[in-house]
């Protein structure tokens, strides 16, 4: 492609906009992400700021600065509004790919195209694009620590600018902690150093050893000062939740050593390029930067390699392996971008054909799939994103389908990434099409008349984040850590998750519970596999047996 390289930067946000920014309210409200915006709610109705709450009981398992962001997004522009909770997370997703593309070109010296393969390969990955257009902690970490990696690798290979490289070094890996704690300096920042010392080594220090101390103290002071807020003003709870959380991490979720082998299939569309980029007798004499591809690779094992040493596994764990695995694949692409038309061994062709003929088939059954899944439902503008995606597919195939026969592998790879882009502009509508369950009702509106009465309102306990979300604003809570507390009247409306409804009744066994109404927060029927009892709200009548 004859594009300026000062254009690169250009390409990558308007693939950024149209990844991570369109339809972020199509999705509801996981578990993680209701966590992270009922904090923020609190945030702004009840201004807690630093000893963070959800309804109303501390919340300090995660540092607070994506909960600000979200806050503040929401204060903008309204806390019932999914796309503004979830804004800030596009926003620091699309800094991560400018930083990814900064990085390759201005620290490894790579080429300005392969800096950009290597960024759009991550803009496209499958969890990066999920945790993207999520509102929770992961992205947010990553984004600033790879911004600190940027600095620091800086601060290593050149005198120059040490104090600017190492003070901006501290600063992102400050925000990367108060974003999710150690979470990426144990798996992105400890990879990043053991394959730099492994590849590039580590040069004499003495004359830095001022600024490199000025970088531990910025990140220690970042990194240090909410923890010590909470400690001192709740220091109790504050010790309590970090022993849960420790204990956690020792038997929650526990995997074997090998669950993470397979991880190169979260890069999602990637998955072939990114495993034969991992086959280094293979790539070592065929790569233009031997020593550049050896550290994406060892940066990338030695990811996975700690991440399996803990305990606790799960597949949104490896969401920072992406990131020096997209540079790692890039390194694939460019030389089959520049030698694939001259190499004539069908060990090295087949993979090729193979993969982007999938990708082919995908392009052009995806339409036809939308349209047999939802074809007696579409109906006023939905018919527009259906033609979207039914144009913009077939004329994906196409471009593809003539670039392996004229073996551009180039052009093949950026109808790649504007599949992915169309996928999300194009397809996510339709995504609404499957929230059917009828018997969806929203418990906010209730929750809202019945703080109003004199007969006092509570919430059983603060077990089910979804069910707090869809309430709407903060609900006394019945059973907190300090054990079961019974209101001194004789009768209360009770909210209870469905699924609990036998043990409530055998905790109050002096009263008599009426039930009211129970409220499905659910979107998806029960059939799917996401539709979770949790989110049901029962209400009942209590009253105390004479």
């Amino acid at each position: 492609m004859k594009i300026s390289e000062k254009h690169y930067s250009y390409i990558l946000l308007a693939a950024c906009l149209l990844l991570f920014f369109p339809h972020l309210d199509v999705l509801y409200a996981n578990i993680m992400e209701a966590r992270n915006f009922n904090t923020a709610r609190e945030m702004l109705e009840h201004n807690n700021w630093v000893l963070t709450t959800m309804n109303g009981e501390a919340r300090y398992e995660k540092p607070p600065l994506p909960t600000w962001l979200a806050a503040l997004s929401a204060a903008l522009f309204g806390i019932t509004k999914l796309w503004a909770l979830r804004l800030p997370s596009a926003i620091i997703s699309t800094v991560l790919v400018l930083f990814s593309f900064s990085f390759s070109r201005k620290r490894l010296q790579l080429s300005a195209k392969q800096s950009l393969y290597a960024s759009l390969i991550l803009a496209t990955s499958f969890y990066i694009l999920f945790s993207g257009r999520n509102g929770t902690w992961d992205i947010f970490a990553h984004a600033f620590m790879l911004g600190g990696i940027y600095f620091l690798f800086q601060f290593f290979s050149s005198t120059k600018h040490k104090y600017r490289n190492t003070a901006l070094a501290g600063l992102f890996i400050g925000l990367s902690f108060m974003s999710k704690g150690p979470v990426s300096h144990f798996a992105l920042l400890l990879p990043f150093l053991i394959a730099y010392i492994w590849v590039f080594k580590l040069r004499t220090y003495k004359t830095r050893i001022v600024s490199f101390t000025l970088m531990i103290l910025i990140a220690l002071g970042l990194s240090s000062w909410w923890a010590l807020a909470i400690y001192f003003g709740d220091s109790d709870t504050a010790t309590a939740i970090a022993d849960k959380e420790a204990t956690a991490w020792a038997n929650r979720n526990t995997r074997p050593f090998y669950y993470y082998w397979s991880f190169f299939t979260q890069s999602g569309i990637w998955t072939i390029p990114a495993f034969v980029s991992l086959l280094y007798p293979y790539l070592k004499t065929r790569v233009a930067n031997l020593k550049a591809y050896r550290f994406s690779l060892i940066w990338t094992l030695a990811a996975v390699v700690l991440l399996s040493c803990i305990p606790e596994k799960k597949s949104r764990y490896l969401l920072p392996v992406l990131i020096p695995l997209a540079l790692n694949a890039s390194f694939y692409i460019e030389y089959l971008v520049r030698r694939f038309p001259v190499l004539s061994d069908k060990r090295e062709t087949i993979p090729v054909y193979f993969y982007f003929s999938v990708i082919t088939i995908a392009s052009v059954l995806a339409a036809p799939a939308a349209l047999f899944l939802f074809a007696d439902q579409l109906e006023g503008s939905l018919w527009f994103w259906y033609a979207s995606l039914q144009i913009s597919s077939l004329f994906i195939a196409i471009i593809l389908v003539k670039s392996l026969q004229q073996k551009r592998i180039e052009r093949a790879f950026f109808a790649v990434v504007v599949f992915a882009c169309a996928i999300v502009s194009f397809a996510f509508p339709l995504v609404e099409l499957s929230y059917t369950n009828e018997d969806y009702e929203q418990i906010a509106p209730k929750v809202a008349g019945l703080l109003h009465e004199e007969t006092p309102l509570y919430l059983f306990e603060n077990s089910s984040p979804e069910l707090i979300w869809d309430l709407g604003q903060r609900v006394p809570v019945l059973k907190t850590r300090d054990g079961l507390q019974l209101p001194e009247q004789a009768s209360f409306y009770l909210i209870v998750e469905e699924e609990r409804t036998q043990e409530v009744e055998e905790l109050l066994a002096d009263y008599t519970l009426q039930r009211v109404h129970c409220y499905d927060g659910n979107i998806t029927t029960k059939a799917d596999r996401n539709y979770k009892s949790r989110r049901i709200g029962c209400l009942y009548l209590v009253k105390r047996k004479n």
